[in-house]
C-alpha cells in the first residue's frame, strides 16, 4: 500500500496498532502465569483484558473504513515481545521477586510502545474529523496509561523493595 494521505497513514498505523496488540497478548498472558506476586499477576491478568478490548476497538474501527485490520505486522512489538520473553520468561532467575521486577519492566516497555500507537492514531483521527474513532482511541490511550501507572505503583509499593 502505498501511504498518501494522512487518511492511508491512519489507516496503515491501525493495522500497525492491531498487529502490537496481537503480539503482545500472548505473551502478557505468559508473563502474568510467571509472576509470583499476586497483585502484579492480577494486574497482568488486567491488562490482557484491556488489550483484548484494545483489539476489538481497532478491529470495528478499521471494518468501519473498509480495511481488514490484519494487513500488517508490527515489527516494534515483535522485537518488545522478543525481549520480554528473553528477559522475562526464558532468563534463569535465582530469585522470584526479581523475576517480578524484570516481568513490569519488560510489560512497560511494551506499553509505552502502545501509547506511542495510540497517541498518534487519537491525533489523527481527530484531524481528519474522524470524532467518534478519536473517542474510542482516546478511551484506549486513558486504558493503556491506567496499566502503565498501575505497574508503577506494584513496581514501587513492593515488588522493587522484595527484589532487593
Amino acid at each position: 500500500m502505498t501511504i498518501n494521505t494522512l487518511e492511508d497513514l491512519f489507516h496503515d498505523q491501525l493495522q500497525d496498532q492491531w498487529s502490537a496488540n496481537t503480539q503482545a497478548l500472548n505473551v502478557l498472558t505468559q508473563l502474568g502465569e510467571a509472576a509470583q506476586d499476586s497483585d502484579l499477576s492480577r494486574a497482568l491478568i488486567a491488562g490482557s483484558n484491556g488489550i483484548q478490548q484494545g483489539i476489538r476497538t481497532v478491529e470495528e474501527i478499521c471494518n468501519r473504513h473498509g480495511i481488514a485490520p490484519n494487513g500488517e505486522d508490527c515489527k516494534g512489538m515483535a522485537g518488545l515481545v522478543a525481549e520480554a520473553r528473553a528477559h522475562a520468561l526464558e532468563e534463569d532467575f535465582a530469585d522470584p521477586d526479581v523475576r517480578d521486577a524484570c516481568i513490569i519492566t519488560q510489560y512497560q516497555r511494551m506499553v509505552h510502545y502502545a501509547l506511542a500507537g495510540y497517541g498518534s492514531l487519537v491525533a489523527f483521527a481527530n484531524r481528519l474529523g474522524h470524532d467518534q474513532d478519536g473517542a474510542k482511541l482516546q478511551d484506549c490511550l486513558d486504558h493503556t496509561y491506567d496499566g502503565d501507572r498501575t505497574m508503577t505503583a506494584i513496581a514501587t509499593g513492593g515488588v522493587n523493595a522484595a527484589a532487593l
